[in-house]
């Protein structure tokens, strides 16, 4: 114990920052490879278990881990799609050709009822991102009056010639994604313009009040913040914001599953970078929006490694592995620490796709190791964060260097004190002396996610390589809490207050 490092760590519970907003839980299904169509939509007449058409493991899934918020039905497919060929009798809805994921024709069996299904059966909230690059304004506002106008009219009549009497709740409504890109190349200045007259005809219908998110930059371009906020930002709620974690190929080509600590390192580099571009672009929001009443939406972040061997190359199906794992708890606690600007993430992308929390072949599923990331770290939906105070160590490889420990922490309405605590060095342990001021634990209970290899990862012929285990090596002495935090690991402490 005495060759580790050690961080002496204070944790001030009198000092609770802003109440971390359960929306930075959130998660994000495209209509890419196979993400909607086999990783949640079966159909109905499928011999998989389903509900009306909707997976039933997925559906169980979903619900343990308390989604918050799904983002629905792009990325970049959102921009083409056109949302009254997704309603009416299956027969009858016409085709579509997926031009940006592998030019294969969709049947558009999974719309806008079937997501706002989904949504009630798994018990959360729809994130609906509209057609701005190849849409209409008129094409927006219909959609938005068919989901949520409770009276009479045009759009509510269909609705219900389509089986539903009662309007939808929708809170969330983005006007457009990656307009900078995929979204139609459009220079800032033009987007700011668009999102204004769009968001325009976004209306409130009866007691359902939407909150607007404007198409924010792709990772450090801060100019596109600069002039969206000068424009358009007081006609907004939310900025969106996307960053995906890459190893950059360092050593082999950028494989999922097969890498070395070099790869390991550079792309816990790429996720720690999330902390700059959530400072910058926040200190830029912060000349425009002193009081953060526009909140920060990282509605896109993950890794982004090749497809798996053998796989469609624009279905960006891959594996997910114990690095995926340390990205996830590297970028949850960020978010949490910046809880006063962020106010929603969707990691990318739910089943299926990039940094999948399940994955499906056949009537099988696993569950990732990101899903236990996300199991473990829900606790803080909801609770206020603490300030947590401590010097930290630095992990170093070669001739660059990181932070090596990742934390935060939060205090619930039931007076229970959570801590997350990730160790990034792949191969030393960590000691840890942590106080807590002005709370008296009556008991510590630990839930720790690591592996003897830095690429384990479940597969459908061992779903269980990696999970979670209760976590015994948490000591309470005097109110002072110390451990040894292994390394390349995500631990999640809870103390009973007395």
């Amino acid at each position: 114990m005495n060759n580790l490092d050690k961080i002496n760590m204070v944790i001030q519970t009198d000092q609770r920052k802003a109440k971390i907003n359960k929306n930075i839980y959130g998660h994000f299904a495209e209509h890419l490879g196979r993400c909607i169509y086999e990783g949640i939509w079966v159909g109905k007449d499928s011999p998989i278990p389903n509900t009306e058409g909707i997976r039933n493991d997925v559906i169980q899934a979903l619900k343990a881990i308390n989604i918050p918020v799904l983002r629905w039905p792009g990325g970049c497919f959102a921009d083409e799609y056109h949302w009254k060929d997704g309603i009416g009798p299956y027969e009858e809805r016409p085709g579509m050709v997926n031009t940006h994921w592998g030019g294969y024709v969709e049947n558009n069996h999974f719309g806008t009822h079937e997501f706002l299904m989904l949504c009630e059966l798994i018990g959360t909230e729809p994130y609906i991102c509209g057609n701005v690059g190849s849409g209409t304004v008129l094409e927006m506002q219909q959609w938005v009056e068919y989901m949520t106008y409770d009276g009479k009219s045009p759009m509510a009549d269909l609705r219900r010639k389509h089986g539903r009497d009662e309007p939808w709740k929708i809170p969330y409504f983005g006007v457009g994604n990656e307009n900078w890109s995929c979204g139609g190349n459009m220079r800032p200045e033009y987007y700011a313009n668009e999102f204004r007259k769009y968001a325009t005809y976004v209306k409130n219908y009866g007691e359902n009040q939407l909150y607007k998110i404007a198409c924010g930059p792709s990772d450090a371009d801060y100019t596109w913040t600069e002039v969206v906020m000068k424009l358009a930002g007081k006609h907004m709620d939310g900025l969106s914001m996307h960053h995906y974690s890459m190893s950059e190929g360092n050593t082999l080509p950028n494989s999922a599953t097969q890498f070395e600590p070099a790869d390991w390192f550079t792309t816990l580099k790429q996720a720690w970078f999330m902390e700059e571009l959530i400072r910058k672009h926040s200190a830029i929001m912060d000349e425009y929006d002193p009081d953060k009443r526009v909140g920060l939406i990282v509605d896109e972040w993950g890794t982004w490694f090749d497809v798996e061997p053998g796989t469609h190359p624009r279905f960006l199906f891959q594996q997910n592995t114990l690095r995926d794992a340390l990205v996830a708890g590297i970028n949850l606690n960020l978010f949490n620490n910046h809880c006063d600007r962020i106010q929603m993430a969707n990691i990318a992308q739910t089943v299926n796709v990039l940094q999948a929390i399940i994955l499906t072949e056949g009537e099988k599923m696993i569950l990732t190791p990101t899903y236990h990331v996300f199991d473990m770290f829900k606790v803080h939906q909801g609770a206020e964060l603490l300030l947590v105070d401590f010097s930290n160590q630095e992990y170093r490889f070669e001739d660059e260097k990181l932070p090596q420990l990742s934390v935060s922490s939060s205090i619930d309405a039931e007076n229970k004190l959570h801590l997350t605590l990730c160790n990034l060095h792949h191969n030393e342990s960590i000691e840890i002396s942590c106080e807590i001021e002005d709370f008296q634990p009556a008991g510590v209970m630990g839930t720790l996610l690591t592996a003897s290899a830095l690429n384990a990862h479940n597969t459908f012929e061992q779903p269980e390589a990696i999970k979670p285990v209760d976590f015994q090596g948490a000591v309470l002495n005097d109110g002072k809490l110390s451990l040894i935090l292994p390394p390349a690991s995500i631990l999640l402490l809870t103390l009973e207050g007395s």
